[in-house]
């Protein structure tokens, strides 16, 4: 399992570094690339995390995977978690990344749970309710749980708004109870 704390310890490292070489957005692209081409494949994760394959294959299998797609100081970045043996942290570290950026730039998370599916339209309305509440720009995460009925459930930052219909079952539950 990687450790949360390391993983965030290396994305400001690299954050910071990356400010110093006037390549933050660059590698903010890339640290998207990593996260999601990481996360996507389970034999890259499991190449990553193994105990077997000497570190030298793992840094040639990501430079290969990731050539002319990535700058300089991500490629650091795979020469310093391999260095560290922390290569198997290189996913959570670009979340990490990400995140921090994101932050950093008046950006955050809006977690969206419904019942099924968001088409697109209702991304961007939910976006822009979002925004006229919060008066910053959200990235959308949806989460689809079928469990909550119908409705949706939004969460952003501390604030949670609850308009499921499980949750409206459940208030009239208790005032039957009461």
């Amino acid at each position: 399992m990687s450790n949360n704390r390391a993983a965030i310890r290396y994305a400001k490292a690299i954050l910071d570094f990356s400010k110093e070489q006037n390549s933050t957005d660059e590698t903010y692209t890339n640290m998207q690339l990593v996260e999601a081409t990481i996360s996507e494949s389970v034999e890259l994760q499991t190449v990553l995390n193994s105990s077997i394959i000497k570190p030298d294959v793992k840094r040639s299998a990501l430079l290969a995977i990731f050539d002319g797609k990535i700058n300089a100081v991500s490629k650091g970045l795979i020469d310093l978690l391999i260095s560290n043996k922390r290569i198997s942290d290189f996913g959570n570290v670009a979340s990490q990344f990400v995140k921090m950026y994101d932050a950093e730039k008046g950006k955050q998370v809006a977690k969206v749970t419904t019942a099924i599916a968001l088409n697109d339209e209702l991304k961007t309305q939910v976006l822009a309710k979002v925004k006229e509440l919060t008066g910053k720009e959200a990235i959308l995460e949806s989460i689809v749980d079928s469990s909550i009925l119908g409705g949706f459930i939004l969460r952003v930052g501390d604030i949670q708004y609850d308009a499921s219909i499980s949750n409206k079952l459940n208030v009239i539950k208790r005032q039957f109870n009461s």
